[in-house]
This record gives C-alpha cells, structure tokens and sequence, in this order.
C-alpha cells in the first residue's frame, strides 16, 4: 500500500483521540506483560499532553499515529510514537524517526527514548541505531547521537 503521509500539529481537541491511539497500539505489549490498564494508559497520555509537542500522521485524512517530541536543552525526548496496527510495519515509523534524526543533527543533540520491556519496539529501535542505555524494572532507556 503506498503511503502519502501528512504531519500536522496536534491540538488540544485531539488528545482524547490520541489518547485511544496510544492505548490500541499498547495494548499487545502491555498484555503480554500482565500491564494493561486501558484507564491508567490513558491517564498517563493525558496528564502530560502538551498539543505544541505533539505531531499527528495522517495518510488522506485519516489519523494513522502520532508522536510527541519534546525538545529538551540537551536533548531531543521521544516520548511518545504509535501507529495504529494496521500501518504497523508499512515504514511509517521509520518515516518519523528519519524526521526526529534530521532535527537531531541539525541541533546536533541526541535523541532519547525509553521502550517498554518486551515490546516489539524494542527491535526497531535497534534496528535504526538508537543504543540500549539503561534498563529498569519495566523499561529500557535508548539514546541515538547525531555526533
């Protein structure tokens, strides 16, 4: 399937909708780690919600994903990056990491994220040179340097 892919800046009257996004896409690693809370996913998403850092993918005007970047004085922090299951391994998320890279070099600061353990992001990120950092009980810590 070819992907015309639009970026556009989020606003307050999508963070209910995102907030659905983020819980869909979650739900398959948080299950098969014993994790999963719709309400609590959802509330995690909307107590942080902040419209200016958020990024919604569109394919037509369909809301396919989203991801929230926040620039940060040292560093660029992915917080958040979902595509809906049935975009999932079409390279929409590696559209958006080619973008969050670009505006890493151009700032020349690293980019960091953290990743559920288990999940199958975990192998993505590997996959597109970000490195393993940290580990904790239920996440594991990445960074990728433009340097």
């Amino acid at each position: 399937m070819p992907l015309n892919l639009t970026y556009v800046k989020a606003s307050e009257v999508k963070a209910e909708e995102l907030a659905n996004i983020r819980v869909e896409a979650m739900r398959p690693s948080l299950l098969a780690v014993g994790r999963f809370d719709p309400d609590r996913a959802k509330r995690r998403f909307l107590d942080t919600f902040n419209a200016s850092d958020t990024t919604i993918i569109q394919q037509g005007t369909l809301t396919i994903g989203f991801f929230v970047l926040r620039r940060r004085p040292n560093d660029l922090y992915l917080d958040h990056l979902y595509v809906l299951h049935d975009y999932q391994g079409l390279g929409v998320g590696g559209n958006v990491i080619r973008l969050v890279k670009d505006e890493a070099r151009s700032a020349k600061k690293p980019i960091r994220l953290i990743a559920l353990k288990g999940s199958p992001a975990n192998q993505f990120y590997l996959r597109l040179g970000f490195c393993l950092i940290q580990e904790d009980e239920f996440d594991n810590h990445y960074i990728w340097d433009p340097c």
